[in-house]
């Protein structure tokens, strides 16, 4: 694993991986660390919990997600599924249960990223919309519909 660190983890990584809740973890491989930070604490609205050059642990919506840059990942073996890919996370929706779709839209539009279907009412009982982020991945945030 390379690393491009410049200064001290908050806490142990070891200490970190124990400290996660069971259930389903999302962690974003990533070419540019400080662009999907910015994306997701200034149009998703996450609280950046640490990062750095190589990791950072992201809270959105009650969830803990990660992102690793992709050359911390040089010795895994997800560095062959993501070697020359164009877009990442191809079919992948990251879905926002609980996002305000309107307020996230606005945000993504204002700051250049893709707003790939804009806010609507859905028959599933959700107003939502996807926005393209940094590396393709797309995020849906959704808000229950008012019976």
């Amino acid at each position: 694993m390379a690393m491009k660190r410049t200064r001290t983890p908050w806490m142990k990584a070891e200490d970190f991986g124990r400290s996660l809740p069971h259930g389903l973890g999302v962690n974003l491989l990533v070419t540019d660390m400080a662009a999907m930070e910015a994306f997701c604490r200034d149009v998703l609205g996450a609280r950046i919990i640490y990062a750095d050059e190589d990791f950072a642990a992201i809270e959105l919506i009650g969830s803990i997600i990660m992102l690793h840059a992709d050359h911390s990942y040089l010795d895994n073996p997800m560095t062959g599924v993501t070697a020359g890919a164009e877009t990442r996370g191809a079919g992948i929706e990251l879905r926002l249960y609980g996002a305000d779709p309107d307020a996230v839209e606005k945000k993504a539009a204002a700051l250049g990223h893709v707003v790939l279907a804009g806010s609507i009412d859905k028959p599933h009982g959700l107003r939502e919309c996807y926005i393209v982020g940094p590396d393709g991945y797309v995020f849906v945030p959704s808000a229950r519909l008012q019976a």
